[in-house]
């Protein structure tokens, strides 16, 4: 069983990376999670039951239906709380929906940006036009139609100019412990930047000022938090994981000290060089042979 799961999940990965979205419905058995690269992925998602949202430092509980909107750059993680949980979801990647000549609106819309509100309670009626979006969304990607993308953009499009006419929730509450839950969304964010899985995508956050900006935070506020908490600084955790990843680079791979390098986000080899050999003792061309 385990092994058909598994064959499960990695077609509808692969599905959602070369076609770049992915719309299907959720079942009431809770067969809707579904294991993907969230550090990719927008998701907008149409639910009805009960549940809290934990989204960056806020947490949002909700009960009835709502619309969702999930920003890869923030963490997020949901908790079901109904025995039934019904609705339909549209994962897409930024690069997908860039080609729609409306993509700016993806960024300018209080849903995706950071200290934004990412949930809408929706009406009856609001619901029944949105599942008749979601559903055409779901038909048309089985379709032939030569241009299904575009389409699928305009449905998209429609979903996120619609929730811009409503009035946003604002039923959240900051946790009561905002040190620990702060700590708890950069080291979740922290570990998305990984793994590294092509040398044309390299790390983007690479330091504690990059991580504050993405979580809209002041950085002396987020070393506080990450300090109180782990009690190891910001640039220590962000360091440790950027090494470990070197590593396994360095040994599962074929890339060169070169592309490692700029993968990991140094603009030269020598600084990766530097680096790798102050916090290990040794540079990355000797680690490599003595672990081959």
């Amino acid at each position: 069983m385990k092994e058909i799961i598994t064959r499960e999940i990695s077609q509808f990965n692969n599905e959602l990376k070369l076609q770049g979205f992915k719309a299907f419905q959720i079942e009431d058995d809770g067969a809707e999670t579904r294991t993907y690269s969230r550090k990719e992925f927008y998701k907008i998602c149409l639910t009805t039951g009960k549940s809290k949202i934990h989204y960056s430092d806020k947490t949002y509980e909700q009960e009835g239906t709502i619309l969702f909107f999930g920003n890869p750059h923030i963490p997020y993680s949901w908790e079901t709380i109904s025995t039934a949980y019904v609705g339909y979801t549209i994962l897409f990647s930024e690069e997908f929906f860039k080609n729609s000549e409306r993509s700016e609106s993806l960024q300018q819309s209080s849903f995706f940006k950071i200290g934004g509100t990412p949930v809408l309670k929706i009406t009856e009626e609001q619901r029944g036009f949105l599942n008749t979006i979601f559903q055409r969304m779901i038909a048309e990607q089985k379709s032939d139609y030569v241009f299904k993308d575009e389409l699928i953009r305009n449905y998209i499009s429609l979903i996120i100019h619609e929730s811009l006419k409503m009035e946003p929730s604002e039923n959240f509450e900051q946790n009561k412990n905002a040190s620990s839950r702060l700590a708890s969304v950069f080291l979740e964010l922290l570990e998305r930047q990984f793994p590294i899985e092509t040398t044309s995508s390299p790390l983007q956050l690479r330091t504690a000022q990059h991580y504050a900006q993405h979580l809209n935070v002041h950085i002396n506020y987020l070393n506080r938090a990450v300090k109180e908490v782990t009690g190891k600084s910001t640039t220590t955790h962000i360091t440790e994981r950027i090494i470990t990843e070197a590593k396994a680079l360095l040994q599962h791979t074929d890339w060169s000290i070169s592309e490692i390098a700029y993968a990991l986000g140094f603009e030269y080899p020598t600084y990766f060089n530097n680096f790798f050999k102050k916090i290990t003792g040794t540079n990355p061309t000797a680690f490599r042979l003595a672990e081959v």
